[in-house]
């Protein structure tokens, strides 16, 4: 063990088991440590990145700002919350914003208001709340409670209660799942943390129309498929139904903190003042950071490079797994792709990565079995040519090792 990890364990509580490669700097999709090694980063900081790292046009929307107001009350309006909350309302099928400073804040904005909304319009007995399994909507107590994974539970109990968990596109059981008492049903477009899992259209469509039938609220968690990561601005926009409340994050900052809950104009009145509220949601820095890298990424350049960069990658990872076979499936959206391990390899998707980072590339898992790649929008091409031979070096060694 070296000594910067000697540290780590001597300071840090063990949630995450970081690996051994420390970055110093990033330059667009290329990370580098205090030694130089370079590393090409296929990962993204877990689909954040969206614009790569030290993109001029963010640094310059942060030291700009920096130079300005950091921080107020939002018993105050700051201009760039305004801006952004504008944005978002202007290229959506939403009416309003709530900003919070993460994904996990802006899904629990959205289960806190959805119960309440149901309570003040029909009644306390409306509280329930479906979700899927093997989904994930965040760290919280309440979002690890609403999340289908039972190992982000385990622990924790006793947990709120009022939940139900479905099957992720079993259209068979909404029936029975979906009622009256339903106050919001939560899912993810695409399953991430849960392998990568892309919901049918048949899904959504009976979700919508179940939520309509019910009048339940119907909430799509976009934090890590939200801001151009499937090829559209929010990957509802995929799918032609339109949710009533959208969680988003991650690359709406594209590396600095913030999140939003964006609500239609009818949902709207399940906050009213002092209902609920954040220090640091929507301050001037994230905000302004955020709106840059919402005025680059919501244009066809980026949109359309996201499908061009998908077909490039699609076509390498096909070719080389047809010749080391270690994937029994591609799937994904966009820039966000998933790689099944074949069943030999069950639980070794976490080893991959140790492997690919000793050959200079940085991946992803999605679950014990899944390798993910979520790269930058505007990754190269050249470093995606790069990356896949340093991947292809990287599963060379991993067939080498475990046969």
């Amino acid at each position: 063990m070296n000594k910067i990890h000697q540290e780590y364990n001597k300071y840090f509580l063990n949630t995450y088991g970081p690996f051994d490669f420390v970055p110093v700097s990033g330059a667009g999709s290329r990370l580098y440590d205090e030694d130089c090694k370079e590393v090409i980063d296929f990962a993204g900081g877990i689909a954040v990145n969206g614009l790569g790292h030290s993109h001029p046009k963010l640094i310059k929307a942060l030291t700009n700002q920096a130079s300005c107001l950091w921080h107020v009350s939002n018993i105050m309006i700051n201009k760039p919350a305004l801006e952004l909350a504008r944005k978002l309302v202007s290229n959506t099928c939403f009416d309003k914003v709530f900003f919070t400073n993460s994904g996990t804040e802006a899904v629990e904005a959205g289960l806190k208001l959805a119960r309440r909304y149901a309570a003040v319009t029909y009644g306390k007995h409306k509280n329930k709340i479906v979700s899927f399994l093997n989904g994930f909507h965040g760290r919280t107590l309440f979002a690890v409670s609403v999340g289908g994974q039972s190992q982000y539970q385990e622990g924790f109990a006793p947990l709120p209660g009022g939940i139900c968990h479905g099957v992720f596109n079993d259209i068979t059981k909404l029936d029975e799942l979906i009622d009256d008492n339903t106050a919001i049903v939560i899912v993810e477009p695409i399953q991430g943390e849960g392998g990568i899992i892309s919901a049918t259209p048949e899904f959504l469509i009976k979700l919508r129309e179940l939520c309509d039938k019910f009048s339940c609220i119907l909430m799509f968690d976009e934090v890590q498929t939200g801001m151009g990561r499937t090829g559209k601005l929010f990957a509802y926009m995929n799918y032609g139904v339109e949710p009533d409340i959208l969680s988003s994050a991650k690359a709406l900052g594209s590396g600095f903190p913030i999140g939003a809950l964006l609500v239609k104009n009818k949902f709207s009145t399940g906050f009213e003042i002092g209902s609920h509220g954040s220090t640091f949601g929507g301050n001037p820095l994230a905000t302004s950071v955020a709106n840059a890298a919402f005025d680059m990424i919501n244009t066809p350049e980026i949109l359309d490079g996201v499908i061009k960069r998908r077909q490039i990658f699609i076509k390498k990872l096909t070719k080389l797994n047809q010749e080391v076979n270690v994937y029994k499936e591609i799937r994904g959206e966009g820039l966000l792709l998933g790689l099944e391990l074949h069943d030999k390899y069950n639980g070794l998707a976490r080893e991959l990565i140790k492997i690919g980072l000793k050959h200079g590339v940085l991946i992803l898992n999605a679950s014990p079995n899944v390798t993910r790649l979520a790269p930058s929008l505007i990754i190269p091409i050249e470093d995606i040519d790069e990356g896949i031979d340093r991947f292809t070096n990287t599963l060379l060694e991993f067939v080498r090792v475990h046969g």
